[in-house]
């Protein structure tokens, strides 16, 4: 049994986790909240999970690498510091970066990269999204790891060729843009679309979370895998053999 601890423990994705983790056998080390103490619980665990904030993400890695310990985050809303922070941190220890834990998820992203690497620029690729009301960071972060499947599938770089947002005279959809659409309200634990449309033809692949205990089952389920493994930065591709 592996001893994983859980940074964030009081929230619901926390609160997932830990029935997550007993669902599957492993040992809860114990939890991290604000205020608390992330060495002292990296010091009795073999892996971290965090689905806390951007914020604290520091002091999470700064933990799991004093303590030799591989760590997986959740966390979305991250920023080029937090991921520059993340790769410093996976050139000593294994850490898994994900804008979703969802095994349904990721095995949606590696389709939609070979949909984008199939089909010419001349296919429209759209992403919608749904997500509960209290939901603070837009688009999701799972909209944005599919985003980043079909850039990588055609080659290009997201950032570059982002459209969201849109409102009042935009004028035309620019050739090879990906497009985000988001949607907030009431409680829903996580909708997903890509919309690949092309001349008199149109492919919808979807994603419907009912409940947030699948990202806890994925988290744990990568959590697991990542003890043992060498230093880097993963992905649940990884976790899967993708």
């Amino acid at each position: 049994m592996a001893a994983i601890g859980i940074v964030g423990s009081a929230g619901r994705m926390g609160q997932a986790l830990a029935a997550a983790i007993d669902e599957a056998g492993e040992t809860r080390a114990g939890g991290a909240d604000r205020g608390d103490d992330v060495g002292a619980l990296a010091g009795k665990a073999d892996a971290l999970v965090d689905f806390s904030t951007p914020a604290a993400l520091a002091d999470t890695l700064e933990a799991c690498v004093k303590a030799g310990i591989p760590l997986l985050i959740g966390t979305t809303g991250l920023s080029a510091d937090n991921h520059a922070a993340i790769d410093a941190a996976a050139r000593t220890i294994p850490v898994l970066q994900t804008g979703n834990t969802s095994l349904g998820v990721t095995m949606l992203a590696a389709l939609v990269e070979q949909a984008a690497a199939r089909l010419g620029d001349d296919w429209d690729i759209e992403i919608v999204e749904m997500h509960h009301r209290m939901k603070v960071d837009a688009p999701s972060g799972t909209a944005i790891l599919l985003g980043e499947a079909a850039a990588r599938g055609r080659g290009i770089d997201l950032a570059a060729h982002t459209e969201s947002g849109r409102d009042g005279h935009t004028g035309a959809r620019a050739t090879g843009a990906i497009g985000f659409a988001v949607l907030r309200g009431g409680t829903v634990a996580g909708e997903h679309s890509v919309i690949l449309a092309g001349e008199q033809e149109r492919i919808t692949i979807s994603h419907s979370a009912e409940n947030r205990a699948i990202f806890a089952r994925g988290a744990v389920k990568g959590a697991r895998w990542l003890i043992g493994q060498g230093a880097g930065r993963y992905t649940m591709n990884d976790v899967l053999g993708l």
